[in-house]
């Protein structure tokens, strides 16, 4: 048989995927559909009781039989998630060929260590409710996160789901390519995790670690290792909560000659994914913010 038959015999069949989504990732959810006319948007009935509680409907339940189906979540606040954890715990159970969650932003990463006796570590916890998906009839769920706090959280979850951590790393680095001072670049991290974190995918750029010190009550932020001077600055973290740390960051950077400082106010550029849909909203495309995308690394991601 010739040798090109037989490799296109080889090559894996792509999946039609179904793909379900909560409310809040309703917009992202469009822009995956888009990037493949293999994946077919399936839609929920979120519905309510006088009472509060949710009253769920699955739409075209008997449709989804044998087929490859996906859910696009949001964990944005607690009062979300026991309704989109009654439609994750309900799909694997239409006898569907497999069943695949994507999670962007995993709520509670950062909070996956004790450092006191009584600490709780709700990332553990989120993980043990996560792996008690039920499996559907081609196996554990699998579980796309991105750029999640800590790699070792993977073993906080057990054999019954798959975890697949995604980043969005390499659509940072395809912008920091486009910009006009793309060969002055450095990269600086607001702290040692972070470092720790994502050094290695910048081994091609000279780099910045930042550390925070106590100064009597207060914990200032220096510059721990390199040199800033001359240099477009673009610091990098896994998650942005209130800014504090990266405008401390931007403060002393500059205060070091940094030309410019890009990741509210003072930065140059501020880029974010769209992993958190309440933030995309809040902020939209407003300068300095830029959105990059994560809709053509989800289609492939549900193609593995």
């Amino acid at each position: 048989m010739d040798e090109g038959v037989l490799r296109l015999m080889e090559m894996p069949k792509e999946k039609q995927i179904h793909l379900f989504y909560c409310m809040e990732s309703v917009d992202l959810a469009c822009k995956v559909a888009e990037q493949s006319p293999l994946i077919q948007l399936q839609s929920i009935s979120w519905r309510s009781f006088d009472d509060g509680f949710p009253n769920l409907f699955i739409n075209n339940a008997q449709d989804i039989r044998g087929q490859h189906v996906a859910f696009l979540a949001s964990f944005s606040s607690p009062a979300v998630i026991f309704e989109q954890l009654s439609v994750i715990f309900a799909l694997p159970r239409l006898f569907v060929a497999s069943f695949t969650l994507v999670l962007p932003f995993f709520p509670t990463g950062s909070f996956e260590r004790m450092d006191d006796e009584g600490d709780v570590a709700t990332a553990f916890t989120m993980a043990r409710i996560l792996s008690n998906i039920p499996k559907s009839r081609g196996g554990p769920t699998s579980l796309v996160i991105y750029d999640i706090h800590a790699l070792q959280e993977r073993f906080y979850f057990s054999d019954n789901v798959l975890p697949l951590f995604e980043t969005g790393i390499p659509l940072l680095k395809q912008r920091l390519h486009q910009l006009p001072d793309a060969d002055n670049i450095v990269v600086a991290f607001p702290d040692d995790g972070a470092w720790k974190r994502f050094h290695k995918q910048f081994d091609h750029l000279p780099m910045v670690v930042c550390a925070k010190v106590r100064e009597g009550d207060k914990r200032i932020v220096r510059i721990k290792e390199g040199n800033p001077a001359g240099f477009h600055v673009v610091i990098v973290d896994d998650l942005v909560q209130s800014g504090g740390t990266l405008i401390e960051c931007q403060k002393v950077l500059a205060a070091h000659g940094a030309s410019k400082v890009s990741t509210e106010n003072a930065f140059t550029y501020f880029w974010t994914t769209d992993s958190c849909p309440l933030t995309v909203e809040a902020i939209g495309n407003r300068a300095p913010f830029e959105i990059l995308s994560l809709a053509r690394s989800i289609a492939d991601a549900l193609q593995i």
